[in-house]
């Protein structure tokens, strides 16, 4: 297997995807908790967390299968009403496309967030991949 080393912030890094080793389950929720945030199903087989929120942006976790069996933890913009609704979420977009699009919002929330890829990788919980 190839590895690639791609670098947050360029464009190839918005090919980026983050795929789970393992299926959803109550373990994974457990395993993937950010912020004090836990993942929930939010419909069947698609599980959604707040990444980042403020007053003018807001980025949700997406956990789905979106690639053959693979899970995929991706992003959505989310809009928010009544402070804490979620009324809409954007289609996926590509781990590194959503981490790039909150570097021009907050690069410290950014660096953050690629931690805790990093730290999941470090794990064996999920690996990063090039979309083909």
């Amino acid at each position: 297997m190839e590895e690639h080393e791609v670098t947050p912030g360029t464009e190839e890094f918005e090919k980026m995807v983050f795929k789970l080793s393992e299926e959803m389950n109550d373990n994974a929720i457990e395993t993937l908790a950010y912020n004090g945030n836990k993942l929930e199903e939010i419909q069947e087989g698609i599980y959604a967390m707040p990444a980042y929120v403020d007053d003018n942006f807001n980025l949700f976790f997406i956990v789905s299968r979106l690639i053959k069996n693979d899970w995929i933890i991706a992003f959505a913009e989310a809009t928010i009403e009544n402070e804490n609704e979620v009324s809409d979420l954007s289609d996926p977009i590509p781990t590194g496309q959503g981490l790039n699009m909150l570097g021009t919002h907050s690069p410290d929330d950014a660096n953050q967030l690629l931690k805790y890829f990093e730290t999941l990788a470090d794990a064996n919980r999920g690996e990063w991949r090039l979309i083909q």
